[in-house]
């Protein structure tokens, strides 16, 4: 669904974003999809009760902060490659590192076709 204030140069770059989308493998021009998204880690602060017949397992919903990470995924899904980057604190060059060990483009002209 569009959203309602989109504008018709809004859709044409969706259009965009859907063709490249549609385009067939090239080893030579891949298309990586990449994305990035801050976690807070938690830690439990009893121990959970096991499963027992008759009685499903048991978490208390009490936690205790264990602070925060970055999680980076890129992924060639034509490919079927995929990696996951996960970093203590997001940097501001975090997503230029990681693009250095994306999935490997296959031999041929790097250059975007956009």
């Amino acid at each position: 669904m569009i959203p309602p204030k989109a504008s018709g140069e809004f859709v044409a770059a969706m259009e965009q974003v859907l063709d490249v989308y549609s385009r067939p493998y090239d080893e030579g021009h891949p298309v990586v999809c990449m994305d990035e998204t801050p976690r807070q880690l938690i830690r439990q602060v009893r121990e959970p009760l096991e499963t027992v017949p008759g009685h499903p397992g048991r978490e208390d919903y009490e936690y205790e902060r264990a602070g925060t990470c970055n999680v980076f995924v890129a992924c060639e899904p034509l490919a079927g490659r995929r990696i996951a980057k996960v970093t203590e604190y997001k940097k501001r060059r975090t997503g230029r590192c990681s693009c250095r060990t994306s999935p490997k483009p296959g031999p041929g002209p790097s250059a975007s076709r956009w």
